[in-house]
C-alpha cells in the first residue's frame, strides 16, 4: 500500500477524542501532496497543498509508509532528519494519538 493510500485511510483510525472541537489541518508533503482537515469531529482527506495547515510533515513516501504503520517512531524520524516539521509541532506530537497509526499496516 502507497504513502498516499495510507493517507487516505487515515479517517477510518481517527480518534476525535485527541482533537480540540476547533479545525486542524495536517499537511503531508509527500509525492503526491495531501491533507487531512479535522473538524466537528469529523476528519476528510484531500489531495493538494493546504492554504493555511496548521503543521506540515515533509518526509519521503517510504518513510511516511513506515510511521503510518507503526514502524518508524516519529521521534527518532524527526531527530535523524528523515520527518521535517513546519508548524504546531505539539500538535505533530500528537499524531499517534489523533490516529490510531499502527492500526493501518
Amino acid at each position: 500500500m502507497s504513502a498516499a493510500d495510507l493517507v487516505r485511510k487515515l479517517p477510518t483510525v481517527f480518534n476525535p477524542r485527541h482533537v480540540e472541537d476547533h479545525k486542524r489541518i495536517i499537511q503531508f508533503n509527500i509525492s503526491e501532496p495531501m491533507y487531512a482537515e479535522i473538524e466537528n469531529g469529523a476528519c476528510r482527506i484531500a489531495t493538494g497543498v493546504a492554504v493555511h495547515p496548521d503543521v506540515t510533515l515533509t518526509m519521503t513516501d517510504a518513510d511516511l509508509e513506515q510511521l503510518l504503520k507503526g514502524e518508524l517512531n516519529g521521534m527518532t524520524a524527526f531527530l535523524t532528519g528523515r520527518l521535517h516539521v513546519d508548524g504546531d509541532i505539539l500538535l505533530a506530537q500528537r499524531l499517534g494519538d489523533i490516529f490510531s497509526v499502527g492500526k493501518l499496516a
